[in-house]
């Protein structure tokens, strides 16, 4: 199914409902004066049946999207210029295995001169709702650079561990603990778990680094324009990011972020904008 972006009509995804009341004003009778002996008496006062209140439809319930396989387009920019684009994939590759690929390539301005090209992607199995990462890879090429690095989650083993392009501390084996998620994962993740008020906690294990990511979800969704578009989308963003923010817009219905903003020190650094998906 092809559900090209450029068609689609404004989402909304949480819509709410106005309950319209009718006042109905008793009407007033005017007596008029006749010969003091035969005083007029007043008209009866009419009232006009009540009319019945419109009905509140119930809102819409959030809907989680079910792990699916997808391809997203993303327009990528950074420092709120247009740099080029991004792509993300998920592929069930059998069973209960699947991966989660995500590119990104600069077309324009600095990013283009570079040539900078950075891919990245996830193998793991979906156990009773929960993603179990098993092996990562980060590939960065460019005109100056080119870095790659590969990480096994062993977890039979209780162990991370990543070999190639990496510091030597960062090559260390890492304890797991269960629910640790790659970088790609924790935005399939947030996917999943994200409800409007909602709190999620994740460890990220990647790269050879540990780091806790809390997210907070808005409590209602919010109008945010993505190219031509507008949609009635959730905002979760990082808590415990410090100077580096992280902050998603999920719609009811996508199954991948519209769009995916990261800043640092209050201002935007890479942004992507979700251009069209097609499911599988």
């Amino acid at each position: 199914l092809l559900r090209s972006l450029s068609s689609m009509k404004t989402t909304t995804l949480l819509s709410t409902s106005l309950l319209l009341s009718l006042a109905v004003l008793p009407g007033v009778g005017w007596g008029q004066v006749q010969a003091p002996a035969a005083p007029a008496q007043p008209a009866p006062v009419v009232q006009p049946p009540a009319e019945p209140a419109v009905p509140m439809p119930p809102a819409l319930a959030w809907e989680p999207p079910p792990l699916q396989p997808f391809t997203a387009t993303y327009q990528a920019f950074y420092k709120s210029k247009e740099a080029g684009d991004a792509s993300m994939q998920v592929t069930h590759t059998g069973g209960s295995q699947w991966r989660v690929d995500m590119q990104v390539v600069g077309r324009r301005g600095f990013a283009s001169v570079l040539g900078l090209n950075i891919e990245q992607s996830t193998v793991f199995e979906e156990r009773n709702g929960v993603y179990a990462p098993l092996s990562q890879s980060t590939v960065r090429k460019g005109l100056f650079l080119g870095k790659k690095a590969v990480g096994t989650y062993n977890w039979q083993a209780g162990t991370a561990q990543w070999t190639g392009d990496v510091k030597k501390d960062r090559a260390q084996p890492i304890p797991l603990q269960p629910g640790d998620q790659s970088a790609l994962l924790i935005n399939l993740a947030i996917m999943r778990d994200a409800r409007p008020g909602a709190t999620m906690h994740y460890r990220y294990v990647d790269m050879g680094k540990v780091r806790q990511h809390d997210y907070q979800a808005a409590p209602q969704t919010e109008n945010v324009e993505v190219g031509d578009l507008s949609y009635n989308a959730l905002r979760v963003y990082r808590t415990n990011g410090g100077n580096n923010e992280t902050i998603l817009w999920i719609a009811n219905g996508v199954p991948t972020p519209v769009r995916i903003l990261q800043r640092e020190d209050g201002e935007d650094r890479v942004d992507l904008r979700l251009i069209e998906y097609q499911g599988v």
